[in-house]
């Protein structure tokens, strides 16, 4: 009897191959707000489609690279002084590894990066509303149905106190989520902007409820990570936008976005009398967060250059298979007598805790996702000038991923680490296809 109804929900889904990308969206657009129900989703739609498109997984090269990273963290695990916590942190990066290898192969065409980016956009504007009810209104809850189906904790003034955090566990992982969204939502808007420049004259009624949608959305989410107080997550917001505004042509909104952070620079870090003189125009919510006049006299243990520090020690002195997942935070609270979860860089992180070999290869593998996305944005023949926007907008957000990941970490939060995989998987799945046509194209015999 189970194999029966495991072979008809089989059927099922071979027969319908587009409702297992249906499945996902649905997934995303559920995640910011139970983490649990999207990621068994999520989890059953890659099932599905190892399981209908093993072949075709097997055979790209880039899944090769994933596999033997797997092997190396595997073994680095067993080496690892306390071998438990190691093989635990396995859960932080071996799954998804699985999880980008199938969406890799069901994601192929522009459409479901607009549909990916629209439900996104659609899922950040209640805990967008969340995070605002939190700082400004006193929001606060602790709510729980069978156990983590739906977990919700809104704390009362953000998490730090005065940073908004909504319903996520930190205010930097809240702002690594909206700097995402925000990336993907602006250059949605773009196109929304372009195509009513194109329709002028003509009857555009029908596209305002996108733009103006889009419009709030922005302006929300903005607003958003405004208050998160993340430095990362400004810079790479005004990255963004500069990128944007490159692309688009847009000289002045350039020359004006570097004026503005010329002025905050100079509040923040020029001698004296220029910073004086720049703080009379410039909020000190801004300028005071920067220079951390806001938080001053932090002790030296909770700076980022001694954590890096730190990591590097750490790697140095096991250069080949580290100390182990989840080992920085017990070694550096018996050195510094502070508990820190991670050193505030991927990739220290990893150098420390899985050594060089390991870390290598997942920089090289991120190396080649983002070199053969740049090659496919600037030679294709076969990309329409509208799809460019929706495609750099994929690549802008992955490329903010990294940076925020050299002064983070956002592997810890479940929902952060899955839509990072979910991203790198829709640029590599039309990154491929595209590929596979220029290549057919070049050699039609």
């Amino acid at each position: 009897m189970l194999g029966a109804s495991l072979n008809k929900v089989f059927y099922y889904f071979k027969s319908r191959w587009q409702s297992s990308w249906n499945y996902s969206l649905w997934a995303l657009l559920i995640f910011p707000l139970s983490p649990l129900v999207g990621a068994v989703t999520l989890g059953f739609v890659s099932l599905i489609t190892w399981l209908k498109q093993y072949r075709k997984i097997s055979r790209r090269p880039l899944n090769w690279g994933f596999a033997l990273l797997s092997v190396l963290l595997i073994v680095s695990a067993g080496f690892a002084q306390n071998k438990t916590e190691a093989f635990l942190g396995l859960f932080n990066l071996l799954p998804f590894f699985l999880l980008f290898a199938a969406h890799s192969t069901l994601i192929q065409t522009f459409a479901q990066l607009r549909q990916m980016a629209w439900i996104l956009v659609l899922g950040s504007m209640p805990v967008a509303i969340i995070g605002l009810g939190q700082l400004f209104l006193g929001w606060s809850l602790k709510l729980e149905i069978l156990w983590i189906v739906l977990a919700w904790t809104i704390r009362p003034g953000g998490n730090p106190p005065g940073r908004m955090a909504s319903l996520f566990l930190h205010a930097n992982t809240f702002a690594a989520y909206l700097a995402i969204v925000f990336i993907l939502g602006l250059g949605l808007w773009l196109e929304q902007w372009r195509l009513r420049i194109g329709q002028r004259g003509l009857s555009i009624g029908k596209n305002s409820v996108p733009f103006i949608f889009l419009s709030v959305a922005i302006m929300t989410n903005f607003i958003a990570l405004i208050f998160t107080s993340s430095r990362n997550g400004w810079a790479i917001a005004i990255f963004a936008c500069l990128a944007y505004a490159l692309f688009q042509g847009w000289r002045i909104l350039v020359g004006g976005v570097a004026a503005i952070v010329s002025s905050v620079l100079l509040a923040a870090f020029a001698p004296s009398p220029i910073a004086q003189f720049a703080r009379q125009y410039v909020p000190a919510f801004f300028w005071a967060r920067l220079n951390d006049d806001m938080y001053p006299n932090r002790p030296v243990a909770l700076m980022r250059k001694t954590q890096w520090e730190f990591a590097w020690s750490l790697a140095q002195e096991h250069p080949w298979t580290g100390w182990g997942l989840r080992s920085f935070s017990k070694l550096y609270k018996a050195q510094m007598h502070i508990p820190l979860g991670h050193p505030h860089n991927l990739f220290l992180m990893l150098s420390a805790e899985t050594g060089f070999p390991s870390t290598l290869l997942f920089c090289g593998l991120l190396a080649w996702i983002l070199i053969t996305s740049v090659q496919l944005l600037r030679n294709s023949k076969y990309i329409n000038t509208e799809d460019r926007l929706i495609f750099l907008s994929y690549l802008l957000a992955f490329v903010g991923w990294i940076l925020f990941n050299t002064v983070d970490v956002t592997l810890f939060d479940f929902r952060l680490n899955a839509l990072s995989w979910l991203i790198l998987a829709a640029i590599c799945g039309v990154v491929h296809r595209y590929n596979q046509h220029d290549r057919l194209a070049s050699h039609p015999n």
